[in-house]
């Protein structure tokens, strides 16, 4: 499932990366992020809602709260990444 193409870390925290695939030219699916912890990958709607793969449950818990807490900035980084601007650092979850 990993993705060649260049996907920007936007977060980390507890061991987990979140991704987001720079989407500039293309038509790239529906909104979504790839959340890595070590050789699990999940790809999440901006609902917390897994599209493909998975994590360890625990690990799943707090993306799906993260997501929640940062829908509107996952929301806006998938349009800036859209139209090949720059992304920004999204707050960990604490």
């Amino acid at each position: 499932m990993k993705v060649v193409d260049y996907m920007p870390t936007i977060c980390m925290f507890y061991g987990i990366l979140i991704k987001m695939y720079n989407e500039k030219g293309t038509k790239h699916n529906i909104p979504h992020f790839h959340a890595e912890y070590g050789e699990f990958e999940v790809v999440m709607d901006f609902d917390g809602n897994v599209i493909e793969g998975s994590l360890p449950k625990g690990k799943l818990r707090l993306v799906k709260a993260w997501t929640e807490l940062h829908r509107d900035d996952l929301i806006a980084n998938w349009g800036l990444l859209s139209n090949g601007e720059q992304f920004f650092r999204i707050p960990p979850l604490q």
